[in-house]
Parts: C-alpha cells; sequence; structure tokens
C-alpha cells in the first residue's frame, strides 16, 4: 500500500524524518522504493538533469506525464509527487485543474507539487477541492529564476521573512499536505516548521524541516562539476559508471567481451561442419552477386 497524505501527516506528528528524493525513470524510480524512501518526485528539474536544458522553464506537461508513468510504474509503496511545469497553474484556476488532473490521471502520480505563494492560492483551492492533493513550494523558485535573479538563498530581510510564513499560512488554509522550503535561512525554515501543522521539506533550508528533499543527480553525484552547497553525494556514481564504460569499451575492443559465459550455442550434437558449409556457399553467393 502506498505512503499516504495520512501516513505523513502522522509522521510529523512523531517526530519521524521524512525523505523525498527526486527520478524521472523506471530503475531509478525502483531502487527508491526498495530502499524505503517515502516520497518520490518527479521533478522538473529533469529538465536540468535528464533533458539538458539550462533552466527548468522548457519543461512541457507532456514530459511531465512521460517520465512520471515511468516513475509509478517504477513504484509500489512510495508516493508519486509531479511537480505541475512552468505555466501550466499560473494563467487560471481552471487550467490548473485540468493540467494537475491530467498528471493524476494519465501520470498516475498520488499528488502535484507547484511553486509559489500569495498568487496561487486560488489555484491550490480549486486543485485540492478537485479532490487532488497538493504539495506546496516556497523560497527558491526554479521557475522564477529570472525574476529572482538567479538561483540565490531567499527570505533574508525582515520584510521578505514576514511574507514567506504569511505565504506559508495562506497555502495551508487553501489546503496544501505539504511544503517544500528551499533555499531559505536555517532559522526561518525551522519557524516555518513550528507554525505549519503539515510536513516542510527542505532543500538548502537546514536541518530543522520535517524532512529533506534532494535531486538524485546530486546524492548520487551522477553529473561532472561541483554539486550545489546544500547537496552531499551519498556515492560517486558518476565516477564509477564512467569507469565501468570505459571497461566495457576496452573489453570490446580487446575481444574479451562477450566470452563463452555471455554467447548462447546450437543444440548439443549440431552439426556444425554443415553451418560452416553453409556460411561458405552464401559467402561465395554474395562475392558473385557483388562481383556482378
Amino acid at each position: 500500500m502506498r505512503i499516504t497524505v495520512r501516513d505523513l501527516a502522522e509522521m510529523k506528528r512523531s517526530g519521524q524524518r521524512i525523505a523525498m528524493v527526486t527520478a524521472y525513470d523506471y530503475p531509478l524510480a525502483r531502487l527508491l522504493d526498495e530502499a524505503g524512501i517515502p516520497i518520490v518526485l518527479v521533478g522538473d528539474s529533469l529538465g536540468m538533469t535528464a533533458l539538458g536544458y539550462e533552466t527548468t522553464l522548457p519543461v512541457t506537461l507532456e514530459e511531465m506525464i512521460h517520465h512520471t508513468k515511468a516513475v509509478v510504474r517504477g513504484t509500489q509503496r512510495a508516493m508519486v509527487v509531479a511537480d505541475m511545469p512552468f505555466l501550466t497553474y499560473q494563467i487560471s484556476s481552471e487550467e490548473a485543474v485540468r493540467n494537475a488532473g491530467r498528471l493524476i490521471q494519465e501520470g498516475g502520480a498520488q499528488a502535484v507539487k507547484l511553486e509559489g505563494g500569495r498568487s496561487v492560492v486560488d489555484q491550490v483551492r480549486r486543485i485540492v477541492a478537485a479532490g487532488i492533493p497538493v504539495m506546496g513550494h516556497l523560497g527558491l523558485l526554479p521557475q522564477s529564476v529570472h525574476q529572482m535573479g538567479g538561483f540565490r538563498v531567499q527570505a533574508r530581510a525582515r520584510e521578505q521573512i514576514q511574507i514567506l510564513i504569511e505565504d506559508a499560512l495562506l497555502l495551508r488554509e487553501a489546503g496544501i499536505f505539504s511544503l517544500v522550503l528551499e533555499g531559505i535561512p536555517a532559522p526561518v525554515a525551522r519557524a516555518v516548521t513550528e507554525i505549519l501543522d503539515v510536513p516542510t521539506i527542505g532543500i538548502g533550508a537546514g536541518p530543522h524541516c520535517d524532512g529533506q528533499v534532494q535531486v538524485i543527480a546530486d546524492l548520487l553525484h551522477l553529473l561532472p562539476g561541483p554539486l550545489p552547497r546544500h547537496a552531499r553525494p551519498f556515492l560517486e556514481a558518476g565516477e564509477l559508471i564512467r569507469d565501468a564504460l570505459a571497461r566495457y569499451a576496452e573489453a570490446v575492443q580487446n575481444g574479451e567481451f562477450p566470452g563463452t559465459a555471455e554467447s548462447f550455442q546450437l543444440p548439443k550434437g549440431f552439426d556444425t561442419a554443415w553451418l560452416d558449409d553453409l556460411a561458405r556457399q552464401f559467402a561465395e553467393r554474395a562475392r558473385s552477386s557483388g562481383a556482378g
């Protein structure tokens, strides 16, 4: 049975920390589920980590549905939350409900996530009223990266902190079951966590949230280059994979792979001399045809 919003609420009440990780395909989703991760987020971060875009903005709803389907097929217990990509919920509440519904109905997700505070409260309320659980997202908003002037820490000034807390309360009143806090000072995240009765999930928000979310490519260090400050590589998988692929290429080039263990054989007693003779006949026919 899958994790539900009631399970997550109980985890907050009991003080049990919640681990959430992004996934975009069947193999990694299956591994996350087998590892006991309670929430798998099909984040629009796939635009940057899986599709090679510079930001999350080009990601389409069709792409999100496609990847959500794969993740759902790879999980049995984890709650699958799908990000609503840029401009799928900002235009109108009606369109927001329709697009959230597609992520649930076609993608198979159990919940959706969208970014923003007071500007999306009506959309949140309408989506929740349609029976779809909504996870909020405040602080650093990747879909607003141009407006924010880059990926910068948010809510450092008093006025900004007050607005963030007000937005968190507005989202809670609209019906969110959880709230992602990204790129904000740890003391601010702690205050929001203490105020809200729903779980907060931090990313670059310090240790005081009810849970943490990380991008799978950062956790496993799949891509080259430095990681964000908030990330920690729990495995240097990128290095291991590159080494394995190099060894594979070398094994192919020197004839070591495939060997007998990776090859299929004819039935015992098969007349291989007949096969050799047949191959010679066809080889001669091919040479004759080419010469003609």
